[in-house]
């Protein structure tokens, strides 16, 4: 089966920690996207990132830079939306959707959204006392809905779970006892803590 092409999720404003570009911050010694990089290469085809902005600060990394094609910072559903345009463009049937500032993701992330359905799969976590997480920007999505998913944002939907669960999402689970692998860095206080974590195999 070949690997499905990524885009790494990177548009957003970054309010809570004071704006810029979370997946720029250092992260014990290297900058977050280079983790998520990391991480994802070895699962994946092709990667590119989502960001809005000059790409040229971004040209360390060697990717692709995809802004949104809507105006105002949307939300994910326009990342994934220039991802689905950028690898319909590839020739591929799905894309894989990351989030940039969630290092710590499953090393099968890949495999196992694969293996959930052939249409739209999200991430989830499974939490101590069998409470389930939703990761909605962790997700395989079939690029022949990239129609659809323009249509939705040009109505005004910007919540990932409504246009999945409007297509019959799949849902691939992983534990998160004792560690979340979906803890994504929101404010100082989580960056504080994820330096603090050792990166997973």
């Amino acid at each position: 089966m070949t690997p499905p092409p990524a885009i790494i999720l990177a548009g957003g404003r970054a309010t809570r920690m004071g704006g810029g570009d979370k997946c720029l911050l250092d992260l014990d010694g290297r900058p977050i996207l280079a983790r998520i990089v990391d991480r994802l290469a070895p699962q994946c085809g092709p990667l590119a990132l989502n960001a809005n902005g000059d790409p040229a600060r971004f040209a360390a990394f060697g990717l692709p830079v995809v802004a949104d094609s809507l105006p105002d910072h949307p939300g994910p559903l326009a990342g994934i939306l220039a991802g689905m345009d950028w690898a319909a463009g590839l020739g591929a049937g799905r894309i894989l959707s990351a989030a940039g500032d969630t290092p710590f993701f499953p090393a099968d992330l890949a495999l196992r959204l694969t293996q959930a359905g052939e249409g739209i799969v999200l991430a989830a976590s499974r939490a101590a006392g069998d409470q389930v997480i939703a990761h909605p920007t962790f997700g395989l999505w079939p690029t022949a809905l990239r129609d659809d998913l323009r249509a939705a944002l040009a109505s005004g939907q910007r919540r990932v779970r409504a246009f999945a669960a409007s297509h019959g999402a799949a849902t691939a689970v992983w534990k998160a006892d004792p560690e979340d692998p979906f803890f994504n860095i929101n404010t100082p206080e989580d960056l504080d803590r994820a330096c603090s974590r050792p990166m997973p195999p």
